[in-house]
């Protein structure tokens, strides 16, 4: 189950993961897991939208499109990349800050995701539950995708 809270211009959710760091940074990382779990239960995320420069200084960007079928295009572009336990970016048009934790925890992951300077449309339950239901639908996507035995996945 992941939980999630708003404290003022900060936003914290974090759940417990069932599969090993490296699966959850490659979901993170990979266009095509990004696709499959970004929009939570709110919205889906083409995959062709998906672009990934894995580096600092690199842009990470994808379409949301929500049931009316509005498109909306998010940027971001990563501060740093510490593979597989830390990735932060920023969204640059709202200044938006979100660090990725992984961590490796006894049967799985621990992840947190932290955004920091939330602008006010934000600030909302309707953001703290959106970001929970997209690291529910992360916590589905790696459950549903299990390794091939004798194969690493990406």
């Amino acid at each position: 189950m992941t939980s999630a809270e708003l404290h003022g211009d900060e936003l914290i959710a974090q759940r417990h993961l069932r599969a090993e760091p490296e699966r959850v940074w490659a979901a993170f990382t990979s266009p095509a897991s990004i696709a499959a779990f970004w929009g939570g239960s709110h919205a889906t995320v083409p995959p062709e939208s998906v672009s990934v420069d894995l580096r600092p200084g690199g842009e990470f960007a994808l379409d949301t499109r929500a049931p009316d079928g509005r498109t909306r295009r998010l940027r971001f572009v990563y501060v740093s990349v510490t593979a597989p336990r830390e990735l932060v970016f920023d969204e640059s048009v709202t200044g938006l800050r979100t660090t990725v934790t992984v961590q490796s925890a006894g049967d799985g992951t621990d992840l947190t995701v932290h955004q920091r300077r939330l602008p006010p449309e934000l600030r909302t339950a309707q953001a703290v539950d959106g970001l929970a239901s997209i690291l529910d639908a992360l916590a589905a996507h790696l459950q549903h995708h299990q390794p091939t035995q004798g194969r690493r996945t990406p």
